[in-house]
């Protein structure tokens, strides 16, 4: 990782609805890049309810060992499930300049909503990939 950011915003309009939470909706945001080779593959963003993280060591660039999802844990909110969206695009002009797209390089698009054992989102990490960066594997129950 090259890049972190935190700071407290309101929810943007889609968050807000992921998470259930009001149009004004105070949030956590963690800005992240990711490097393989020195080349910048993802950018991913955290939304966290700041009713949840605001003063906790979430807030902080190192959320200690586990990460933010071990914190939110430590603060009672056991994980109960994600849901995952996924979809394929081409970049903004944003995302070509951090991710250092050559023309013609689609990105991949995921959404993670993680929700706790009550039901409650607890966060949405919207992540944008490298579309000639990765290759996406799932294993599935069949039941």
């Amino acid at each position: 990782m090259d890049m972190i950011q935190v700071s407290e915003e309101t929810a943007p309009r889609e968050i807000a609805e992921r998470l259930a939470a009001g149009a004004e909706a105070p949030v956590v945001v963690r800005r992240r890049r990711y490097l393989l080779d020195d080349r910048p593959v993802e950018v991913a963003t955290s939304y966290i309810p700041a009713d949840i993280a605001r003063g906790t060591a979430i807030e902080q660039p190192d959320t200690g060992p586990g990460g933010i999802y071990a914190r939110i844990e430590d603060l009672g909110h056991k994980l109960g499930h994600f849901q995952e969206e996924v979809s394929v695009r081409m970049p903004t002009p944003d995302e070509v300049r951090l991710l250092r797209l050559l023309p013609a390089v689609p990105v991949i698009h995921l959404v993670r909503t993680a929700v706790s054992t009550t039901g409650r989102a607890v966060e949405v990490c919207d992540t944008v990939m490298a579309g000639d960066a990765y290759v996406l594997t799932y294993d599935l129950p069949a039941r």
